[in-house]
């Protein structure tokens, strides 16, 4: 079945924070969305490469070595192995978009913060 998807109001269907939700699939892929405040936890994907699309506000990727700044409009790629952090000072709300298999917390799982069952909106 072919259906377009309006991101906003997928995003109006839910508040909590570091919980993405699956809105498409494509060639073992995920689309998600997710809304994120506060400070994640550093991790990496050893087999994944994931791409962060700033929706609204500003998204700070954290690497051991800089730190790149994402507006509204902006992306970054996030290659396999690389630790990162991300840190969202207030609400932001972003596109990910990621291999099928890709764990939100990757080699930091934790009973906190990883979601290995993703709820389809």
């Amino acid at each position: 079945m072919i259906n377009k998807v309006n991101i906003q109001s997928k995003l109006n269907l839910f508040h909590d924070h570091w919980n993405p939700k699956i809105v498409a699939e494509l060639n073992g892929q995920h689309v998600k969305l997710a809304k994120l405040l506060g400070e994640f936890v550093w991790h990496s994907h050893e087999h994944e490469d994931e791409m962060f699309l700033v929706i609204s506000g500003k998204l700070c990727i954290e690497f051991r070595d800089k730190s790149v700044n994402l507006s509204p409009g902006e992306f970054i790629v996030i290659p396999s192995g690389i630790e990162h952090k991300p840190v969202a000072k207030e609400e932001v709300e972003v596109m990910l978009f990621e291999p099928a298999s890709t764990l939100n917390t990757g080699d930091n799982e934790n009973s906190i913060l990883t979601r290995t069952n993703l709820d389809r909106i």
